[in-house]
């Protein structure tokens, strides 16, 4: 979840809805704290085809392949995939926790944005967040084609795999994660 949650945006807390938040991207801050790129955090300009970058390499190796699918293709239109967040450590996820939860004041609020680590798609490499609107909203429209879908509609970054969208389309997005049953965990 939230891609705004990653090594670039620690500085702001991330796609928390802020006056600079932006629906097409998340923002981008800078790392602080002990955690670093070995536990997801990614540095400015990873694309899918990083391969010295845990959060990608760490992703479930369908998503990778569906993901440099479609970035191969979206080139083809002059775009590029680039990485916010992928996968992440439970401490990783467990950090983007604790900061929404200050940023918003309950764990409720915080759970539209951030997943626990024992619920998050990230943690487990089923979740990327792309980080820059062309990307976004390439993959919007054919992403589908790939298995690659949008899941959350306040998430527009955030994508996972799912292999029945290629034949059947992308399920119905959740408003929020907090609709989502796999983060009742």
């Amino acid at each position: 979840m939230t891609a705004a949650l990653g090594y670039q945006a620690l500085k702001s807390s991330p796609a928390l809805p802020a006056a600079s938040f932006s629906a097409s991207a998340p923002p981008l801050g800078e790392p602080r704290g002990p955690l670093g790129e070995a536990d997801g955090a990614v540095p400015d300009g990873v694309t899918v085809f990083d391969d010295a970058i845990p959060a990608v390499t760490k992703l479930d190796p369908a998503l990778l392949q569906a993901l440099r699918h479609a970035a191969t293709d979206a080139s083809d239109d002059g775009v590029e995939f680039y990485v916010s967040s992928g996968w992440r450590s439970p401490e990783y996820q467990d950090q983007l926790l604790r900061e929404a939860v200050a940023e918003y004041g309950s764990e409720d609020e915080a759970a539209r944005w951030v997943a626990t680590a024992t619920s998050s798609p990230h943690v487990a490499g089923d979740a990327v967040d792309i980080g820059r609107s062309d990307a976004t909203e390439w993959l919007s429209r054919h992403g589908a084609e790939y298995g690659l879908c949008q899941i959350y509609r306040n998430e527009p970054w955030h994508y996972e795999l799912r292999t029945e969208a290629i034949e059947h389309g992308c399920p119905r997005m959740y408003a929020d994660p907090t609709q989502d049953p796999r983060m009742q965990q």
